[in-house]
């Protein structure tokens, strides 16, 4: 199957500043400026003490991956087997993404392997963020 039968996100106005970053090739996160928490996903206030006082940066785009699973039945616009992880960003906070980049064989992946952002142009508005084993790090 091809990216462009893969489903697209949806940006709302508190995720634009996510795609946007995203597009250019920039992993933003948010974070509080009264406890310091960074977090994902986006949201208008911090999800550790609710405050309203956030602002957006970008993060390094390095990770360790956390947990995954190798789905081997098709999806939407995926052939199986792929991957699917949750990732921990360097920053703190968790997401889930694909790995890409890697084969699809629990061999091939160990539970902390650094991991790098990439990013999948699924259409001139739509860039997705994925990640890969840390160059010279695949396994």
């Amino acid at each position: 199957m091809s990216l462009a039968d893969r489903p697209l996100p949806k940006p709302m106005p508190e995720t634009r500043h996510y795609w946007e970053g995203a597009r250019e090739g920039r992993l933003v996160l948010q974070s509080c400026q009264d406890c310091t928490t960074a977090y994902f996903p986006p949201r208008p206030f911090c999800p550790h003490c609710g405050s309203r006082a956030v602002k957006t940066f970008d993060a390094s785009g390095r990770g360790r991956l956390y947990s995954f699973i190798i789905n081997h039945l098709p999806a939407p616009g995926y052939d199986g087997p792929f991957i699917v992880a949750a990732v921990e960003l360097e920053e703190g906070p968790r997401m889930m993404a694909n790995i890409v980049d890697c084969p699809a064989d629990p061999a091939a992946l160990a539970i902390d392997m650094p991991l790098e952002v990439t990013f999948e142009r699924r259409t001139d508005e739509i860039t997705v963020p994925q990640f890969r084993p840390v160059r010279g790090d695949a396994r």
